[in-house]
């Protein structure tokens, strides 16, 4: 899964990165949390990416009332979001990229989770497959939210977690975003871990299992260091 994610490159780098039209000023974020106002990049409906701030935690256009969601849709299984009421519309027609230097992975017992700092080691800024919903209020009031799509480890993560974060790179970005044909079939070979040995996981600053917590520090490697 991916609960908790950094961004930390300026505004120009992710602008330069997506090759869009511009972005807002933004502090670097080094402790992304769930409910929390997110940077994702995705197509306008004139086709032209843009980078837009949405909430963290899907919901689905069809809900009533949000407040009565057992959870928050903060992540969606790639494996069955085609099949799934509250992702498989999203996964046709509203598929986004969501900027990330880092997401985070944690071990140990609940009374003592150890957190841990996923990179890829040839890039700094990379993209989170996600998916974007608009949910409209009875009273017009309109709420845009996301959900990071996960899959299963790879070799690396898997003294972690079974599962992680979908990456899409670069060189898929058009087609990722591209959803004129209203279907998920070009995009199911892009819903797979990333490859082997290309992920460094470093031990990092136990506060940052506060979600309120922010600041570098929260990515100083911890007593126990680089794990890969």
């Amino acid at each position: 899964m991916c609960a908790r994610y950094s961004l930390t490159s300026p505004p120009e780098a992710v602008r330069t990165f997506f090759d869009a039209p511009g972005v807002d000023e933004f502090p670097p974020r080094y402790n992304i949390a769930p409910s929390q106002p997110v940077l994702i990049a995705r197509n306008d409906v004139g086709g032209v990416l843009e980078l837009q701030l949405v909430r963290w935690g899907l919901i689905p256009s069809w809900a009533k009332d949000p407040s009565t969601l057992r959870s928050p849709l903060i992540n969606a299984r790639a494996e069955t979001a085609a099949e799934k009421p509250a992702f498989r519309g999203a996964l046709r027609h509203r598929r986004c990229l969501i900027p990330a230097t880092g997401f985070y992975e944690w071990s140990g017992k609940r009374t003592a989770r150890q957190p841990h700092l996923i990179r890829l080691k040839d890039h700094e800024l990379f993209a989170l497959g996600g998916l974007w919903e608009s949910w409209l209020g009875a009273d017009g009031s309109e709420i845009e939210t996301m959900a990071i799509l996960t899959t299963g480890s790879n070799a690396d993560m898997r003294r972690l977690h079974d599962r992680m974060p979908v990456v899409i790179d670069p060189g898929n970005f058009e087609r990722w975003l591209d959803c004129r044909s209203g279907t998920a079939e070009g995009i199911r070979d892009l819903l797979r871990p990333v490859a082997d040995d290309r992920m460094t996981i470093t031990t990092v600053n136990p506060r940052l299992n506060d979600p309120r917590a922010e600041g570098p520090d929260l990515q100083e490697p911890a007593s126990s260091g680089l794990l890969l």
